[in-house]
């Protein structure tokens, strides 16, 4: 994944009118909260930059919040939006498959349309190995990508559709698929799209 490209992208578009944008990840929230009720929790928002999770974290408590993402200009559309509060939370500019991340510390890696721009296996691999080692050992990863009927490219980059069985395989026997939920996302041009979500455990 390019930096450049994404650079380009939140330089040029209104971010609240990209096509992966939610007012509210009702969806994640929901997840979150459901395996990591304590507000202490260590949380990683992995490709967040702009989303607005970070915002409905702090709102519901939360207190020990990492963003990562690859493109400097979008976390600085969402430390704009918070304000002060941008001050509460651990904000990392890098690549998911080799930022220095720390070791067995998060009790949630929370992904939303990282994982399937990852069309090279060495890549993907990378990424398993990266969460791999950064949850802590009981820990939950909540991976969402576009479903089996959803779009083939994004954002002008390919992707790839995961159902929740091949989601899981690439993740391996280290990961317990716990849940799966298929969700339709209404992009702000009104149009559909597929995404799944998988749920699983760090073993």
């Amino acid at each position: 994944m390019s930096q450049e490209h994404w650079e380009h992208v939140y330089r040029t578009n209104d971010p609240t009118r990209v096509s992966w944008y939610q007012p509210e990840p009702r969806l994640s929230l929901d997840l979150i909260r459901r395996v990591a009720p304590d507000p202490a929790a260590p949380i990683i928002d992995v490709g967040g930059g702009a989303s607005t999770l970070v915002d409905g974290l702090l709102d519901a408590g939360y207190r020990s919040l990492t963003v990562l993402d690859l493109a400097p200009s979008a976390l600085a559309i969402a430390q704009a939006r918070l304000g002060h509060r941008a001050e509460r939370i651990t904000w990392i500019e890098g690549s998911i498959l080799d930022a220095p991340l720390p070791s067995s510390t998060f009790a949630v890696w929370h992904d939303r349309a990282v994982f399937h721009f990852l069309t090279a296996a060495e890549d993907r691999a990378r990424y398993v190995a990266q969460a791999r080692r950064a949850v802590r050992p009981g820990g939950h990863v909540i991976v969402a990508s576009f479903g089996p009927e959803g779009p083939t490219r994004c954002s002008g980059l390919d992707v790839v559709r995961y159902s929740p069985q091949a989601m899981h395989a690439e993740f391996g026997a280290g990961f317990e698929l716990l849940d799966s939920v298929r969700e339709v996302h209404q992009t702000p041009a009104g149009r559909a799209q597929e995404f799944t979500y998988c749920l699983c455990r760090a073993g």
